[in-house]
């Protein structure tokens, strides 16, 4: 069988600090939880250390257990601090205003965390700006801990950089109100929308325009071209079919996108994608099953989701038409697969 090349994730071991400072500070000691998932003081110590997104919602989970505090996302964006973003967080913290940390914490987001479900994103308008966090939907109680950490974490971060609390002025989450909710609107400060199209947290003008006391213009651009230096190294180094597959995630909930969608987003023309395609010795098709099989792989192996929720992230019909396809793909049902993977563990 042919092994998977799709990861769905992984950020920086730097997060695992405010997980840890959250569990403290409902009374309980992390150290040993830490240990079992591999995370000692020397692995959290290492240079670029990554986590990968499954085992860290399972962690986060684990947390939750021991803790029997559902709402420790939120408490985890309390202790958050923009050095645990590594060099992008640093970098943010020399910026000269809200808005520029922001858009720097938004701009250098694969440098401390990389999710094939999407990447966060920064919409300024003439009236303030939405900071928006991907969908990881369906939602469960393995991965809500992490939107409410991230929104959390933001508001916390900036209020730092301004050494004064921001001014949050609505909040909109896609999951529908958990048992919590109300913990929201008493960190936030500001309106609650659950069951919305985004996550997100809305600033005005006059908080994205506060001042960072700490700013340094020289030092400020200094990490600015080196942050800028290691997001393009990272995108050099892929291909063609490399950045295909990185397009898809998104793309395929519950439905299959098509060469010119893709194209699209390549800027470039169909034709032109074909060729270049052909000229590496493949085409759309291949990329798009290669890529739908991996993943599948990787959800049924690392997550704890439904059949039918993997059916519908890899744009499939039905459950029936996803688990035909895997029984193609790997000689066995999703099924079977799973039981296999867990007893290998």
């Amino acid at each position: 069988m042919k092994s998977t090349r799709v990861k769905l994730g992984d950020l920086s071991v730097g997060f695992v600090d405010s997980l840890a400072d959250a569990m403290r500070s409902c009374g309980e000691n992390p150290q040993p939880l830490l240990e079992r998932y591999g995370l000692d003081a020397a692995r959290l110590a290492e240079p670029r250390a990554r986590l990968s997104i499954p085992r860290y919602m399972r962690l986060g989970h684990s947390a939750i257990q021991q803790c029997g505090e559902p709402g420790l996302g939120l408490l985890m964006g309390q202790f958050s601090r923009m050095s645990q973003l590594g060099l992008a967080g640093v970098t943010a913290a020399q910026a000269p205003t809200v808005r520029e940390a922001a858009r720097a914490m938004i701009r250098f987001e694969p440098l401390y965390a990389a999710n094939y479900r999407g990447q966060s994103s920064l919409h300024e308008d003439k009236h303030g700006a939405w900071l928006r966090f991907y969908s990881i939907s369906p939602y469960n109680t393995y991965n809500r801990f992490v939107v409410d950490s991230v929104l959390a974490s933001w508001a916390q971060q900036l209020s730092r950089l301004a050494q004064q609390p921001v001014s949050v002025e609505k909040v909109q989450i896609e999951f529908s109100a958990p048992d919590y909710a109300a913990h929201y609107s008493e960190l936030f400060a500001c309106p609650v929308e659950f069951a919305c199209e985004h996550n997100q947290l809305r600033l005005n003008q006059p908080t994205l325009n506060l001042r960072n006391p700490e700013h340094c213009p020289g030092t400020w651009r200094h990490l600015l071209e080196i942050c800028e230096e290691q997001l393009q190294q990272l995108t050099r180094t892929r291909n063609l079919r490399e950045r295909i597959t990185q397009l898809l995630g998104p793309l395929l909930h519950g439905r299959e996108p098509d060469l010119a969608e893709v194209a699209a987003r390549l800027q470039l023309p169909t034709w032109t994608l074909r060729r270049k395609l052909a000229e590496e010795g493949t085409q759309f098709r291949s990329i798009l099953n290669d890529t739908r099989r991996d993943l599948a792989m990787a959800y049924i192996r690392d997550t704890e989701l439904a059949f039918g929720e993997i059916a519908y992230l890899l744009g499939f019909a039905s459950a029936e038409a996803f688990q035909r396809a895997f029984k193609r793909w790997n000689q066995q049902t999703p099924g079977e697969y799973r039981r296999e993977q867990r007893r290998a563990i």
